[in-house]
């Protein structure tokens, strides 16, 4: 799969009209994605296992798209066969008033993973780009001095997240940011679902609705959070959601091919433990059963 196609440039101006969120290139069907999806599962839990053994590295892989784009099922699928010793997922939701009385990247500074760790953010420090540019109430409500509320407080925000990566890329956390691009009729076909279905009647809140009102405003804030915070170290990735199968399959993918790059090896003992592993070996053949 040339996953190319779904990084945003550093400087590019996104528009989301140009990209197909039905999107399935190289495959026309289901069937023949599976396959290649376990195989890619497959490739993430060694390199998993690499990654937690080197402790050197750690990953942040951060989710977010309009509601019932899925990103809760492409973190449950992609991260399926993954050992959650080593893995920490976070769903950031309306903040505190704790959260509130600190700045807006606190809470997730505190989340962020360990060295050898993955950690995933479903949704993340993006929505004061989005839900609080869409709801300018919200802003008002973050308790922020009042000369520090100007028109540039957006751009400052774009500056401040930028700023934020670059230093823990600089510090061995290696980020990859999915943008899950779902269709208007496609979230609808899933928001009828959820109210068709009993077992999915507790996904809908009466909330998804309003937000679903604003689409063209969500629509834009996402585009000037694509252009203004993808970057070399943190780029963001277009992945057309409209089939969960192939938002799943790009993701690990892309993971995949984001973990490779690190060059990942497990660690090679040196001479004192080389002989500590002597020494074990002759005493468990010593050790045999009478």
């Amino acid at each position: 799969m040339d996953t190319a196609r779904f990084r945003v440039r550093p400087g590019q101006t996104v528009n989301l009209h140009r990209y197909a969120a039905d999107d399935t290139r190289p495959y026309k069907h289901k069937r023949k994605a599976i396959g290649k999806l376990a195989k890619g599962v497959e490739r993430l839990v060694t390199l998993q296992e690499q990654l937690y053994a080197q402790d050197r590295w750690s990953v942040l892989l951060v989710f977010q798209g309009m509601d019932a784009s899925g990103k809760d099922s492409a973190i449950k699928h992609v991260m399926s066969g993954l050992n959650p010793q080593g893995t920490q997922v976070y769903s950031f939701k309306r903040p505190s008033d704790e959260e509130l009385d600190h700045d807006y990247l606190w809470r997730s500074v505190r989340a962020l993973p360990e060295r050898g760790r993955i950690g995933i953010f479903n949704r993340s420090y993006f929505e004061e780009v989005l839900v609080v540019r869409v709801h300018p109430k919200i802003l008002a409500g973050q308790k922020l001095p009042a000369p520090l509320v100007t028109p540039r407080v957006w751009s400052q925000r774009y500056e401040d997240i930028n700023a934020f990566e670059r230093y823990l890329s600089r510090n061995g956390t290696l980020i990859r940011k999915f943008f899950l691009h779902v269709s208007k009729d496609e979230q609808r076909r899933r928001l009828l679902e959820r109210l068709d279905e009993s077992s999915k009647n507790w996904k809908f809140q009466p909330a998804d609705l309003d937000e679903r009102d604003r689409w063209d405003d969500y629509q834009r804030a996402y585009q000037q959070m694509l252009s203004r915070t993808s970057t070399r170290h943190a780029p963001w990735f277009i992945v057309p959601a409209d089939h969960k199968w192939f938002t799943r399959l790009a993701i690990a993918e892309l993971v995949a091919e984001a973990l490779e790059g690190l060059g990942l090896a497990y660690p090679k003992p040196s001479k004192e433990q080389l002989v500590a592993l002597a020494e074990a070996r002759r005493r468990l053949h010593q050790d045999t059963p009478a």
